[in-house]
């Protein structure tokens, strides 16, 4: 349908491609929500192409939109600009209009401006930059709404694609705007993440939001809501061991590839040491794995994991592993997403390990994380990556379950760790609680950290009531 880009790739893949050549679109905001740099963008991708671009401001000076640019790294050399926005000596030459109105008056030169620069700079694309100064030129609703679709409809029958700039709408007047174009993003900053949204978009689909995006010192990023079934990658279906045999045992063979574990246990029980000693044997396969950190630091688990004999450290060095911390409050759902899929598609990761779910649900702040993390887990699963999560459980002994977020239905597989306390000293045991793709051994065994590595014991038959933390040994 010829659709151009509108220079970031994120937001070309919300609009299936880019937005449709020779229309006009509406980027919609309030203050500071990003609205003038989606149009630099829009702007530098057109020069980058050989476009002809035109850039129409009637607020900012032109000379500050250059600096702006400059400062987040966007190229606008060759943009035409036709500044019409207010003079340093307004005041000082302004007369007041006794018989007309301020805007009647205005109204002439600045449509006249704009439609001889149109004509001579011929260009392929056009920004407004902002259609609310605008709407100050007609107070009669109707007269505003002839002069905008006369105005839209002289730039797009010249083959120029039109992006205007304009507040969020709060009145009904405001509001006519949406029906003057053929596209509307928009944009806001009001959650703990800005958020963009294509709410129309004439002749074309889409893809719904709202998504993240982020303003850096390199302009926008945007990061689209993660699709989960629209990737899939072939991949042999295969058991994988863990390294240590009582292990497999419980698990009969071992993980599935491509499945979703779920490790639950206390704090201080062996959790990430756990999920640690898969990605080990990964490692010893040349697999490259992930590992997400949302608690602990990359040098403390570097120097833990070295005491219970896991070599981390070579891991890394062979580009077997991948350890990032992960800052609360530091990402959206839609930028983490992102951030595995790139590990997943461009470093072909096999294994990924999420520590944990109470620190993911922290630091991307969104009220639907499980719906996130579903999402996330179905793609991990549709490209063959084996993945663990690692999930805290409140208790430390008592009540078991397995995870209070509701969170075990993403799981295949299921494995938990308790603390016991027998005769007066504190232990730990391990066990299966839920295994999709094959069966699994019942019992449970006791589960040890030395500084050989971790050891499985064998089932504890001779006990009961392990699971409440208050074991009791039977005669």
């Amino acid at each position: 349908m010829g659709k151009i880009s509108t220079g970031l790739e994120g937001l070309d893949e919300i609009l299936h491609g880019g937005l449709i050549s020779n229309q006009a679109y509406l980027v919609q905001g309030g203050p500071g929500t990003g609205k003038s740099t989606f149009g630099l963008h829009f702007m530098s991708e057109g020069i980058r192409n050989g476009d002809n671009v035109l850039y129409i401001t009637l607020g900012e000076s032109s000379e500050n939109i250059k600096k702006n640019a400059a400062r987040m790294d966007i190229d606008i050399t060759g943009l035409d600009f036709l500044d019409l926005s207010p003079r340093e000596n307004l005041y000082q030459n302004s007369n007041a209009y006794n018989v007309f109105s301020a805007a009647e008056v205005e109204q002439g030169p600045i449509m006249d401006a704009i439609i001889e620069a149109v004509e001579k700079h011929q260009p392929d694309r056009v920004l407004v930059d902002s259609i609310t100064m605008l709407r100050f030129l007609h107070q009669d609703p109707f007269q505003m709404r002839k002069m905008a679709l006369s105005f839209i409809n002289h730039i797009t029958s010249r083959n120029a694609t039109l992006m205007l700039i304009s507040e969020s709408a709060s009145s009904s007047a405001e509001k006519d705007a949406t029906f003057w174009v053929d596209g509307i993003i928009e944009v806001d900053n009001d959650s703990a993440w800005r958020k963009v949204a294509v709410t129309k978009y004439r002749g074309s689909d889409y893809e719904s939001g709202p998504h993240a995006f982020k303003i850096t010192g390199q302009g926008i990023t945007v990061y689209p809501q993660l699709r989960p079934n629209e990737y899939n990658r072939q991949f042999e279906q295969e058991v994988l061991s863990s390294g240590i045999d009582e292990m497999d045992d419980l698990l009969h063979g071992g993980i599935e590839k491509g499945t979703v574990s779920l490790i639950v246990g206390a704090t201080g029980v062996g959790k990430t040491n756990l999920g640690l000693q898969f990605l080990k044997e990964a490692a010893s396969r040349n697999e490259r794995s992930a590992l997400y950190t949302f608690e602990e630091s990359r040098e403390l688990i570097l120097k833990r994991s070295q005491m219970v004999n896991i070599p981390v450290d070579e891991m890394i060095e062979v580009g077997n592993l991948k350890i990032k911390p992960v800052e609360p409050l530091s990402y959206s759902p839609d930028e983490f997403s992102a951030m595995v899929r790139r590990d997943v598609e461009e470093n072909d990761t096999r294994m990924v390990m999420i520590d944990s779910i109470g620190g993911y649900d922290l630091a991307v702040r969104d009220e639907n994380i499980l719906e996130r993390l579903h999402a996330l887990t179905v793609y991990l699963q549709n490209m063959g990556v084996t993945t663990f999560l690692i999930n805290e459980s409140q208790d430390v002994t008592g009540r078991f379950s397995a995870t209070e977020m509701n969170a075990s239905y993403l799981a295949d597989n299921i494995l938990f760790l308790r603390y016991l306390e027998i005769n007066g000293e504190l232990r730990k045991a391990i066990g299966v609680l839920k295994k999709r793709l094959s069966d699994f051994e019942k019992s449970i065994r006791e589960y040890e950290i030395t500084s050989e590595g971790i050891k499985v014991g064998k089932p504890l038959e001779n006990m009961r009531g392990i699971l409440s933390g208050n074991p009791e040994i039977i005669d």
